[in-house]
């Protein structure tokens, strides 16, 4: 029971860390900023981003937890 309930919230999790990381922001241009000036790649985040990659990051602590407990079978 507790392994099945705690599939579901790794998948889940999973899929809203998929989500999360494509509502972030592109950073750069790639390949090609590295050439451009340097100035664009040290602007601050706004509070919005801020907030988004915290979220992002406790999704992300969520899930690998999740997968270590899961795949290493300590719950049987």
């Amino acid at each position: 029971m507790t392994t099945t309930i705690l599939s579901w919230i790794w998948i889940s999790s999973g899929v809203l860390l998929i989500f999360l990381v494509l509502l972030h922001s592109p950073k750069g241009d790639g390949m090609g900023g590295l050439a451009a000036s340097g100035s664009s790649m040290f602007t601050s985040a706004s509070s919005a981003e801020a907030t988004l990659n915290r979220v992002t990051w406790t999704c992300l602590a969520v899930f690998l937890c999740l997968a270590v407990i899961l795949s290493a079978g300590w719950l049987n």
